[in-house]
């Protein structure tokens, strides 16, 4: 299980690698102003640090308890990135409509296509992350 010191440095580093990528070419694709596209990136961010780390602490305890531990197999990997990605779009399909003043098909639109991008970004993040920085084996008692 990684440490909750880990766990913030992990979603802190995802989430400042995801504004800078995301912001310029979101406004470039949806024609937005930078500003705009940015402040949502960081609204978002701040609402997706949040829920990554409620998320991922949700998902290994479930691990640890149905395997006996942490680790993720590919199928999980993508099971981990997808259930991530389908909760979170929930959750920020009404904020980009408000922020952006846009209907929600629009907004559902821009959702998914954040959605997309970062469903491949987790998956690739999470896998740079953890040879980096390997989650440790439980204690046992």
């Amino acid at each position: 299980m990684r440490t909750t010191l880990d766990r913030i440095r992990q979603a802190l580093a995802f989430e400042i690698l995801g504004i800078l990528i995301v912001t310029p070419l979101f406004a470039w694709l949806f024609a937005h102003p930078m500003g705009d596209i940015g402040a949502l990136a960081i609204i978002s961010g701040t609402l997706a640090t949040l829920w990554n780390y409620i998320f991922n602490l949700g998902f290994d305890h479930a691990l640890l308890r149905w395997r006996g531990t942490a680790r993720k197999s590919l199928p999980l990997r993508i099971a981990h990135a997808t259930l991530f990605e389908l909760s979170f779009m929930a959750l920020l399909l009404p904020v980009v409509a408000w922020w952006l003043d846009i209907s929600l098909l629009a907004a559902l639109v821009m959702d998914l296509s954040f959605a997309a991008f970062y469903l491949v970004y987790t998956f690739v993040f999470t896998c740079g992350y953890d040879r980096l920085y390997p989650p440790e084996a439980p204690q046992q008692a």
